[in-house]
């Protein structure tokens, strides 16, 4: 046993230097290369061009994150958190309906907030709202399954970011959530351990040798994190539009009552590709006799955890937050569905 594990010390060694998103996509790729050969280079076309249509977001965020640690506007973006935490649920819920953003995108944004202070129960609430409608949304949602579906949609992405928001709330004085960010050596989509400046932010930073140097070591830290990550999540995302049999899905999620709608928010997370390619799905779903139900807790669900969300949040906090992140936005969609279900 010894001269084993002498002999496995190697490998074992080796394989803690391997970054895991790296390691896994690697190992993925590896296994699409030996089972489908023919299909792996469009797998990868897919990848990419999930990731391109996602990187202007991303630098966008990047960059973002970066001028506020290298200005010191750290300080100020925390402020814009603080206060009354019933009020600030509300805000956030309310400003996360609006937000551009998808919940990978929204990744780097988060992390900078927790990292500096914000409470969790506010967080929660515009990470839950922010992926799930947005204007653009609004008007492909309206035009595909009709306007009364987009505005059950709208108040169903404000009411999860509520109810996460005051769950979460009602369960900080536990100490459930303390501490929500894992632990990384450098800070990654903005949640370093760096010190803030101190006074008044310096816009102008570019003039500051040292603010310069902050800049870009946020800037490559943030952008490691995210296109490690990201890229392990599309790559995953184009493996199940390939062999995820659509018809599956819609056989699953047809009929009425309770069960459809549990199925729509459990498959959601897994068949979800994007809030753009659902509504055309979802269109066809419905005309084949899914109930509408179903249809909300399916979008509610996969915006919330769908697989590229969820590989980002797990590599962002600890597994309790982890948890409560994907219970709320599985309970939120399947009360959306069952209310948007009785109305419609």
């Amino acid at each position: 046993m010894t001269e084993l594990s002498a002999q496995l010390a190697p490998v074992r060694r080796l394989w803690r230097r391997i970054d895991p998103a790296w390691g896994l996509l690697g190992l993925l790729m590896v296994l699409a290369a030996m089972l489908v050969p023919a299909a792996l280079t469009g797998l990868i076309g897919t990848a990419l061009g999930s990731f391109a249509n996602t990187l202007p977001f991303i630098l966008f965020a990047i960059l973002a994150v970066a001028y506020v640690k290298a200005s010191g506007a750290e300080r100020l973006l925390a402020r814009a958190f603080e206060g009354s935490p019933a009020r600030m649920v509300v805000l956030a819920a309310l400003l996360g309906g609006l937000s551009p953003f998808c919940s990978c995108e929204v990744i780097p944004f988060i992390a900078a907030l927790l990292a500096l202070g914000a409470p969790l129960s506010a967080v929660m609430a515009f990470w839950l709202s922010s992926p799930l409608m947005d204007p653009a949304m609004f008007a492909i949602t309206a035009g595909g399954l009709g306007f009364d579906f987009a505005i059950a949609k709208t108040v169903a992405a404000v009411g999860l970011g509520l109810l996460g928001g005051f769950a979460v709330m009602a369960l900080s004085p536990a100490g459930l959530f303390a501490d929500p960010l894992k632990p990384r050596e450098q800070g990654g989509c903005g949640c370093g351990v760096r010190k803030p400046f101190s006074g008044a932010p310096v816009w102008r930073f570019w003039g500051v040798a040292e603010r310069r140097s902050v800049f870009a070591e946020e800037a490559v830290s943030n952008g490691h994190f995210l296109i490690k990550w990201l890229a392990l999540a599309y790559f995953i995302e184009a493996l199940m539009i390939a062999y995820l049999p659509a018809d599956l899905v819609a056989s699953a999620l047809g009929g009425s009552g309770l069960q459809p709608i549990l199925l729509g928010a459990v498959i959601g997370g897994p068949a979800y590709l994007n809030g753009y390619a659902a509504v055309p799905m979802l269109a066809g779903l419905l005309e084949q006799g899914m109930s509408p139900g179903a249809a909300l807790s399916f979008m509610l669900a996969g915006g919330v955890s769908c697989i590229p969300a969820a590989i980002a949040v797990w590599a962002l906090v600890r597994a309790r937050v982890f948890a409560a992140y994907i219970a709320l936005g599985f309970i939120g969609s399947v009360i959306a569905g069952l209310v948007w279900g009785l109305v419609a």
